[in-house]
C-alpha cells in the first residue's frame, strides 16, 4: 500500500474509530504510526468553499458571499462608553497573538487594538505567522484588515522581537495565545504580561499542569473570559492567586453583526420552508463535529424538514474532516447535512439560519455563537465556558450536557476516548434541536429580542473596560479591581 492510496486511507480511517479500545500508550503510538502511514495532506480534499451551490438542488438563487447588510438597519441603542480616561499619559500596549488570520482569541485581539485607544491607550498589534501550521492559503485575513483600519501591525521573530520591544518600550503585554518565546522576551526586558485565558485546551492534559505553574509565576495577571474557565484553570493550578484572574466576558459589537434580508439568504442557499441549523465552526476536535452530525441524524430522522449546515476551516486536521464527511455520507439523511468550508460572508449564513448549534467539548467565550444571538438567532450550546451566561435561563436558546460529562473536569484523554464514540449528550442535544423545530413559530418571533438583548447585555464598551482597567493597573503596578458582573438574565 502506498502513502495516500485509498486502501491506506481507508485502514487508517478505520483504526482511528476504533482506537478507544486499545490501551492508551499503544494508542498514542498507533496515531503516530497512522500519521507517518497516511499523509492527511494527500487524497483528502477538504470541504468546498463554493458557496454558488444551494443546499437544496435546483432551487437556488444570487450569491450568498455578494449579500451585503441591510441599508436601512438601525441597531439598539447602546449605552455611551464606560471608562474612557483623559488628560493621563497614556499607555503604551503590545496585543500580542500568535497566529493572525480568522479565530476568537485573534477577533477579540483586534477588538482591544481598535477600542483601547478610547480609553487612553496606545496599542500595537504583534504576532509570529500568518497561518497555523499546516494551513494552505495566504492566510493573514485578520492582519490585512487591521491593516486597511489603519491599525498598527507587525510580525515579529525570536531574532528580531527583543530589539523592537526596546524601541516601542511598551508599558503592558495584553497576551492572547501569544507565543511563549515572546514571553521570555518580556520577562527579560521587564515588562507586565497579561495572559488572556480564552479557554483551557493547553491546559486539558496533567502533564502541562507542572510547567503552567512555573509558568505562570511569571504572569502578572490573567483575565479570564467566563467564569467556568477561571473555575477550570484554578482547579489546574490552585497556587495562583483567585484575586489575580479577573473575569472578563467577551462583548459583541453590533456594528459588525448587521443584518442581512432573511429572504435573499434563504433563496441563495434553496430554503423554503426547511428548517436550518448553522454551525460556524472548525472541522477539529474541540467542535466535536463529528458528535454534532451523529446527533443531527436523530433530529434527521424525526424531522424530514431538518437541515444542518457546517461552515468552518478543515486544514488543520483533514483526518477529522474526512471521518466527519464518511459519517455524514453513510448517513440515510446524507443529503440534508452540509459541510462547507469557510465562508466570506458568515452574516447571510446567520440570516439564513433557523438556529445555531455548537457540541464543543470546550470553548473559552463562543464569539461564533455570540455573533448569532446579535443577529437575533437562537442557540444551542453545550455546557461550555461562556454558553450559562450567554443562554441566560434558557430565555435565548437550550443548554445541554458537555459531549464528556462534567463540564469541569473535560480533559484531553477524555476527549481523545470520546472522539468517534457515542456521546453521553447525544440524546440531550438530539432533543434540544428538535426542540427549536416545535418551537419554530417561538423562535421566529423573538429574532428582535434576541438581537437586542444581545447587544444590550453584552457591551463591548464594558468589555474594553474591564481589559482597559486589569492592564492600566498591572502597568501602573496599582492593585486589581473585581469587575462589576451582571447575571446575564
Amino acid at each position: 500500500m502506498t502513502n495516500g492510496s485509498p486502501r491506506a486511507r481507508r485502514l487508517a480511517l478505520w483504526a482511528q474509530r476504533q482506537a478507544h479500545v486499545v490501551p492508551a500508550p499503544l494508542r498514542r503510538l498507533g496515531a503516530r504510526a497512522v500519521r507517518r502511514f497516511v499523509n492527511p495532506d494527500v487524497g483528502t480534499p477538504g470541504p468546498s468553499e463554493d458557496w454558488s451551490v444551494p443546499l437544496v438542488p435546483a432551487s437556488g438563487v444570487g450569491d450568498l458571499e455578494a449579500l451585503r447588510p441591510l441599508v436601512a438597519e438601525t441597531c439598539p441603542s447602546l449605552p455611551p462608553p464606560a471608562g474612557e480616561v483623559t488628560g493621563s499619559p497614556p499607555v503604551r500596549c503590545v496585543i500580542a497573538a500568535s497566529v493572525l488570520d480568522v479565530g476568537g482569541a485573534e477577533e477579540v485581539a483586534a477588538f482591544l487594538a481598535r477600542r483601547l485607544p478610547s480609553h487612553g491607550f496606545e496599542t500595537v498589534v504583534v504576532y509570529s505567522a500568518l497561518r497555523l501550521p499546516g494551513q494552505e492559503g495566504e492566510g493573514g485575513r485578520l492582519a490585512r484588515a487591521l491593516a486597511a483600519e489603519g491599525v498598527e501591525t507587525r510580525l515579529l521573530t525570536p531574532a528580531d522581537a527583543a530589539g523592537w520591544m526596546r524601541s516601542w518600550r511598551p508599558d503592558v503585554i495584553s497576551a492572547h495565545n501569544a507565543d511563549d518565546w515572546l514571553l521570555d522576551i518580556a520577562v527579560e526586558l521587564g515588562v507586565p504580561w497579561v495572559e488572556t485565558l480564552h479557554d483551557m485546551h493547553r491546559l486539558y492534559h496533567p502533564h502541562s499542569w507542572g510547567p503552567e505553574r512555573q509558568r505562570a509565576q511569571r504572569i502578572s495577571a490573567q483575565v479570564a473570559v467566563s467564569d467556568l474557565v477561571r473555575q477550570q484553570y484554578l482547579r489546574r493550578n490552585p497556587a495562583y492567586r483567585g484575586d489575580r484572574i479577573v473575569t472578563v466576558p467577551n462583548g459583541v459589537d453590533a456594528s459588525r453583526v448587521l443584518l442581512v434580508d432573511r429572504a435573499q439568504a434563504r433563496a441563495a442557499l434553496g430554503l423554503t420552508e426547511e428548517f436550518l441549523f448553522v454551525s460556524l465552526a472548525r472541522y477539529c476536535l474541540q467542535k466535536n463535529t463529528f458528535g454534532l452530525v451523529s446527533a443531527f441524524s436523530d433530529v434527521a430522522d424525526e424531522h424530514p424538514e431538518a437541515h444542518l449546515l457546517v461552515a468552518g476551516r478543515a486544514d488543520d486536521d483533514l483526518l477529522y474532516f474526512e471521518q466527519t464527511r464518511q459519517l455524514a455520507a453513510s448517513l440515510p439523511t446524507a443529503d440534508r447535512i452540509h459541510l462547507r468550508g469557510h465562508c466570506a460572508n458568515p452574516l447571510a449564513l446567520l440570516a439564513a439560519a433557523d438556529a445555531f448549534v455548537l457540541d464543543s467539548f470546550f470553548e473559552g467565550w463562543s464569539l461564533a455563537s455570540m455573533e448569532a444571538l446579535a443577529a437575533g438567532v437562537p442557540v444551542v450550546l453545550t455546557d461550555v465556558g461562556g454558553a450559562r451566561e450567554q443562554l441566560g435561563d434558557g430565555r435565548r436558546g437550550h443548554l445541554v450536557a458537555n459531549p464528556a460529562g462534567e463540564a469541569d473536569l473535560v480533559d484531553w484523554p477524555v476527549i481523545n476516548d470520546l472522539r468517534y464514540r457515542p456521546q453521553p449528550n447525544r440524546a440531550e442535544l438530539a432533543s434540544a434541536m428538535s426542540s427549536m423545530i416545535r418551537e419554530r413559530t417561538m423562535w421566529a418571533a423573538a429574532r428582535p429580542r434576541l438581537r437586542d438583548e444581545a447587544i444590550r447585555l453584552f457591551s463591548p464598551s464594558e468589555s474594553v473596560a474591564g481589559h482597559a482597567g486589569v492592564l492600566r493597573a498591572v502597568a501602573l503596578d496599582a492593585p486589581l479591581q473585581a469587575q462589576d458582573r451582571r447575571s446575564h438574565r
